[in-house]
């Protein structure tokens, strides 16, 4: 039928770009870590097409580097890097949570509104289980649940462009610290564990207690790479 093999090649790219974006966030590969178009086709028995438009797609979200003379490799981030990054990620939040004052569309709605209220559980659902994972200690757990709590808390302000921004921001972020955690042998009560308080903040419309929750969090963050890069 026509189509079938766009539809076929497209759901490879998402599948090779999935598997190897675990990898790389599972520290399975390693920074500075190369590689070719070929060697990833073969390791996945498909063509080079698909794994080329995975690649160039992890490239884009800095999951991987491009390398004209070598194929693609894992970025090799550095702590100024880390620093630049959380840097970066507190200008975007702070922009998302001024909202919370400036009559916003997402929080205009009374606070115990149903849509609101809906939205706010789903989202604490998923800091839950984040939470979950950093008490224990699960670095592979935390860095899914992390990244869609964060993905799912900024679509309530709206803005795709955001969105993406910030989601691009922590992946490069956990590409960079995952490197330094996985060489403790037991992370748990090492990793910051407040994302229920993010959205309880929230959903008290206290953007003041918000961007100071942010804010200790990403000073825990930096002082635990920061100390772990000097040991």
């Amino acid at each position: 039928m026509p189509g079938n093999g766009a539809v076929t090649r497209s759901t490879l790219r998402q599948q090779i770009a999935d598997a190897l974006r675990d990898e790389v966030l599972a520290g399975r590969l390693r920074p500075g870590r190369a590689f070719t178009v070929k060697e990833i086709a073969d390791q996945y028995g498909v063509s080079a097409t698909p794994v080329r438009e995975a690649l160039v797609d992890l490239s884009a979200q800095g999951i991987l580097e491009a390398d004209q003379h070598r194929g693609f490799r894992v970025p090799e981030y550095t702590l100024t890097d880390y620093r630049n990054m959380i840097e970066a990620r507190s200008l975007v939040t702070d922009g998302m949570f001024q909202a919370l004052g400036s009559g916003h569309p997402a929080f205009r709605t009374p606070p115990q509104d149903p849509r609101t209220t809906a939205a706010l559980a789903t989202v604490r659902r998923r800091g839950e289980e984040a939470q979950r994972a950093a008490t224990a200690g699960d670095l592979t757990i935390l860095i899914g649940y992390d990244l869609r709590f964060w993905r799912e808390l900024s679509a309530l302000f709206g803005n795709p462009y955001l969105g993406d921004f910030l989601d691009r921001l922590r992946m490069q972020s956990w590409v960079c610290a995952v490197q330094h955690l996985l060489r403790v042998p037991d992370l748990r009560g090492r990793l910051w564990a407040g994302h229920t308080d993010l959205v309880d903040a929230l959903a008290r419309r206290e953007a003041d207690t918000a961007r100071s929750i942010v804010a200790a969090s990403n000073a825990h963050s930096l002082a635990l790479l920061e100390h772990l890069a000097g040991s």
